[in-house]
């Protein structure tokens, strides 16, 4: 068969079988090309297009901006929605090329709009000083690890991998540093706060002894049995924390290194200096958390100057 005797519709449907049979997609995933393909072929039916080799860059490019306009019957489609069908149609047209249904690849060079970049939700300094003190149940011998581990989460801006897989060795209480083993093989030494410090301290000559007496391990966060503490029970200490402070916002691990960057920027930290802090191979990385304080110097703005809306 050649693209002269073959209609877009044929292709396409050869493309789907393809699909289902050779590469063994589940019925879902089929339903969701068959349906982008179904809006496709309706776009090339408008302007004329009958078959594969007919199609050209720019009218691929014209089907994108038809599914960020919307039409008659449906209305603008979100950024993930829009690269979705890209990335249904380019495969769609590499697999013509294979199949010599057409002599180029029209859809190579279209590429799929990256989604919007959301911004990190961070808490507000009294949310994050009600989980600290909700740290840990009352009375029990795990408060002051809950309480140390939530400590050093926020005062260091440490990853939750990071923060588990901390040794007692990596600690200088003296120096007030501790060094993190980041993403990469890449370690960093982070300052460690007074707050932090003393929670730390506090557990190292309490609650860490009568952990560690089951069993020997140079994790500085351990759980009951004496091992160290998994990044699933670090996660609850801090979803059980911000339930009992009352916490309403979805709070994780993230959240807290998301608000120690926040905060540090907020109270005048250069970019720069965060990037190392986090950990970030790129300051590109960190300068999203500017645009946070951006945000809430506009919403400051807003609601404080006399002219800033009419």
């Amino acid at each position: 068969m050649t693209g002269a005797t073959v209609t877009v519709g044929q292709a396409v449907a050869d493309y789907l079988s393809h699909l289902g049979v050779e590469r063994g997609l589940a019925d879902n995933t089929l339903l969701s090309y068959r349906r982008d393909l179904r809006r496709y072929l309706g776009y090339l039916a408008e302007i004329g297009r009958e078959q594969p080799d007919e199609i050209t860059e720019a009218d691929l490019l014209g089907f994108v901006a038809l599914l960020r306009t919307g039409d008659d019957l449906t209305g603008p489609l979100g950024a993930a929605s829009v690269a979705r069908h890209v990335v249904t149609v380019r495969g769609l047209h590499r697999f013509w090329l294979r199949e010599q249904l057409v002599a180029t690849d029209v859809a190579g060079a279209v590429k799929p709009p990256r989604p919007a970049q959301r911004l990190p939700k961070a808490l507000a300094l009294e949310q994050v000083e009600a989980i600290l003190d909700a740290a840990g149940a009352p009375g029990t011998r795990l408060a002051q690890r809950d309480r140390a581990l939530l400590e050093l989460l926020y005062g260091t801006g440490a990853r939750i991998s990071e923060a588990v897989g901390i040794d007692v060795d990596d600690l200088d209480l003296d120096e007030s540093t501790l060094l993190l083993r980041g993403k990469g093989g890449k370690h960093r030494i982070v300052p460690v706060g007074s707050f932090a410090a003393t929670a730390i301290g506090d557990y190292l000559v309490g609650a860490r002894v009568a952990l560690s007496s089951t069993a020997a391990s140079p994790a500085l966060f351990l759980n009951s049995r004496g091992g160290r503490l998994s990044r699933q029970s670090a996660w609850t200490v801090l979803t059980r924390a911000a339930r009992r402070a009352g916490v309403e916002t979805d709070v994780s691990p993230h959240t807290l290194r998301h608000s120690f960057a926040t905060h540090l920027l907020d109270g005048g930290a250069d970019v720069r200096v965060v990037q190392e802090l986090l950990g970030h191979a790129s300051v590109t990385t960190t300068q999203i958390y500017t645009l946070v304080t951006v945000e809430r110097l506009r919403e400051v703005y807003a609601t404080a100057h006399p002219r800033a809306v009419r």
